[in-house]
């Protein structure tokens, strides 16, 4: 079916209620790299039995943790084969700092639908509060569908984000392992383009590929970690563009600068000569 814009565009997805707990933030925060160091009494903090710490990024994985069946590509006006879909953008403002467990729920609607000639990009916005009503964090996301585009829609506005043009102030090296992606899909992300070399295949890649989420969250995890000294609190909103493929195994490299209340950023990819990762990498400090 093509996408038709003047079906999806303010479409509302409904509405979904949900509840965590110590174990999920905690098996969350293990598969973004967190307490690798058994010796480590602040890593440890991110496992801990009864009020783990929960990074901001925990916020895109609450909502379908449970999940047990790969994502369908399904809205009004929009119906896409998951192989030609990849995560586009991603950004989470959290309103105060995360619970380590709570009943929440989350509100969608499809903001943008945007034609790029070659390709589509689907705009969702969330909101998400409490069981008082309370705000907990918002959430902008896009997909990007190959071979989707030409329907006549419009082609977005740019959220480029421009670099300082002098050294960054901070640099980390963020290393991924090689069953990550088999780890990270507990989180309930269980599109086979992670995890069954056929479908990766068919999809053009030579094996499966890293989840965007889990890149996201892995440098979210690390920047928290080395620049803001393990204060999960810290850190308000955090927004990227997924600008290519992660392989589990590779090693990510952060550059980032620091600008008043927020932190630029670029993440590269460490085994292929820099190739670029993630970009438009904004952190707002709290």
């Amino acid at each position: 079916m093509p996408i038709d814009p003047s079906v999806a565009v303010g479409a509302d997805l409904g509405e979904v209620t949900f509840s965590w707990t110590p174990r999920e933030v905690a098996l969350y925060n293990l598969t973004v790299g967190g307490a690798q160091d058994p010796m480590d009494t602040v890593g440890l903090q991110y496992i801990d039995d009864v009020a783990p710490k929960v990074l901001p990024s925990f916020a895109t994985v609450a909502a379908s943790f449970n999940a047990t069946e790969a994502p369908k590509v399904e809205f009004p006006g929009v119906d896409i084969d998951l192989a030609k879909v990849v995560h586009g953008s991603q950004q989470v403002r959290v309103h105060r700092p995360l619970p380590a467990s709570g009943t929440a729920t989350t509100r969608t609607k499809i903001a943008e639908v945007q034609d790029k000639g070659s390709a589509a990009v689907i705009v969702q916005e969330s909101t998400t509060v409490d069981e008082a009503g309370q705000p907990l964090w918002t959430a902008r996301s896009s997909i990007f569908a190959k071979g989707e585009g030409g329907f006549g829609g419009d082609r977005g506005t740019s959220t480029r984000v421009d670099l300082p043009d002098r050294a960054a102030d901070h640099e980390i090296l963020v290393p991924t392992q090689p069953g990550q992606a088999l780890l990270y899909r507990l989180c309930g992300d269980r599109n086979p383009l992670h995890s069954d070399p056929a479908f990766a295949a068919a999809a053009g890649f030579p094996r499966p590929i890293l989840h965007g989420l889990c890149t996201y969250g892995s440098v979210a995890r690390a920047v928290v970690d080395e620049i803001f000294g393990g204060d999960v609190a810290a850190l308000a909103d955090y927004g990227v563009s997924f600008a290519g493929v992660v392989f589990p195994g590779e090693t990510l490299r952060v550059r980032a600068w620091e600008d008043g209340d927020r932190l630029l950023a670029a993440t590269t990819i460490v085994d292929r000569d820099d190739a670029p990762a993630l970009g438009n990498v904004v952190f707002i400090k709290s």
